[in-house]
């Protein structure tokens, strides 16, 4: 492969129409489809070749991979964004029979109505009555459209979840996130928890009916308008929920990994992804913490004791101990805790990586850097490092200055930080044998 060709933009997501297909299905840290599509594109891959992403978010990238002909393996740890990835592969042909569907999940919620178990989330942001009744429409989507190859009874199979009953619970998603709007948090990436003697979110059942149907109809117009409906022809794509750190068993290598890994940024992901996870509560047999804490750049400290590896590299090595010596509460057990369990968990996937790629093949990863405190902590170089030593040869790095990030959002991070520039850096390596 010619690195040198690699059509390689920005890849910072911009905002689109509101009634874009893909506009429902935002996630923070993810690219925008067309830095997938030019990646692709310039690099002259053969017929059929396997695309991964192992942190693989809103399917980005399983979803581009397959509209231009390659098949794409998808791997995620938070079901919330497997569902997410499933609903984005759902063809146009489907939009017509959105709207009669969700008629019929609306009667099934009618008939079955249930109320809420005294530890259902939902009641953390909803008065009783407003959340019995979303959890009687969940309970109606399970019922219509998942069957006995999916629900177990240790929860869902999220493996199997078809991309219409997906699209039905990312429909549920935007909706209960909508109704839980008093509680956005300046942190736009998720929805704070009531304070103690906070009212609660209230809606009527008829408007929440409404609301959703509204909801569904508008991504029935939006799938039907997209510009694939007619000549959308996708490749096989698998979606998995899955933890990057333990090996991908997969059936064949492949031939090209396209991803951005999690941010070192202190970004709790299954907190971002809150009130979603409330949803799908049911349906999910792992804790929540325990999710959170399985997460890259988990804010919660890892239960098994890790040690700074030496062979992480020189930057990494230097970076933790700055973190530990840091004069700053908490920098010696916590925070150096965390940052262990981030490289840890990058070597792990790291090598699995290198594990799944064919000899020649090539990884590009979108990595952003970030500091703790006025510590710069680069990532993109640690991670390449890293790589190295998995047999993945760094041929070509662009860097893009980065103009928000969400340390800017803390006035605390902005102290420290207030004359550093964040780059998000796009990574090509190669496996070597």
């Amino acid at each position: 492969m010619n690195f040198s060709e690699l059509a390689i933009t920005n890849p910072k997501r911009k905002k689109q129409a509101q009634s874009a297909w893909s506009e429902f299905f935002p996630y923070y840290a993810g690219y925008p489809a067309s830095f997938a599509r030019n990646i692709l594109a310039s690099a002259r891959l053969a017929p059929r070749s396997v695309i991964l992403d192992p942190w693989n978010g809103s399917g980005t990238t399983t979803y581009v991979a397959s509209q231009m002909g390659f098949p794409a393996i998808g791997l995620d740890l938070n079901p919330v964004m497997v569902i997410v990835a499933r609903s984005r592969m759902l063809p146009g042909s489907e939009a017509d029979t959105l709207p009669p569907l969700a008629a019929e999940v609306i009667r099934r919620a009618s008939e079955d109505r249930v109320e809420c178990a005294e530890a259902d989330p939902l009641l953390l942001w909803f008065e009783k009555d407003t959340a019995d009744w979303l959890r009687s429409i969940e309970l109606g989507i399970r019922s219509t459209l998942l069957g006995d190859l999916t629900l177990t009874q240790h929860g869902a199979n999220f493996d199997r979840i078809s991309s219409i009953a997906a699209t039905f619970y990312v429909a549920l998603f935007n909706l209960t996130k909508a109704l839980a709007a008093a509680f956005q948090s300046s942190n736009p990436t998720w929805l704070r928890k009531p304070k103690e003697g906070e009212a609660r979110s209230h809606l009527p059942q008829l408007e929440i009916t409404k609301r959703f149907l509204q909801k569904i109809k508008i991504m029935s117009d939006a799938l039907f308008s997209k510009s694939d409906l007619l000549t959308f022809e996708p490749m096989p794509v698998s979606t998995r929920l899955f933890d990057s750190t333990s090996p991908f068993s997969l059936n064949d290598k492949v031939d090209f990994v396209l991803t951005s890994p999690p941010y070192c940024t202190r970004i709790d992901y299954t907190a971002a992804t809150r009130i979603q996870l409330a949803v799908l509560h049911p349906l999910i047999a792992i804790p929540i913490d325990d999710l959170s804490r399985d997460m890259i750049g988990s804010i919660k400290v890892p239960k098994k004791q890790l040690r700074v590896r030496p062979e992480w590299g020189v930057r990494c090595v230097e970076l933790l101990h700055k973190v530990r010596d840091h004069e700053s509460y908490a920098s010696s057990n916590y925070y150096f805790k965390t940052h262990v369990d981030y490289f840890d968990k990058i070597d792990r996937s790291m090598l699995n990586v290198a594990t799944s790629l064919n000899d020649g093949g090539a990884a590009v990863l979108v990595v952003q850097d970030s500091h703790y405190k006025e510590i710069h902590n680069d990532v993109p170089s640690i991670i390449s490092d890293i790589s190295e030593r998995h047999s993945l040869k760094l041929k070509r790095r662009d860097d893009f200055e980065v103009k928000t990030s969400m340390s800017g959002i803390n006035p605390r991070a902005r102290a420290y930080n207030k004359h550093s520039k964040i780059v998000e850096s796009v990574l090509c390596f190669q496996k070597t044998s």
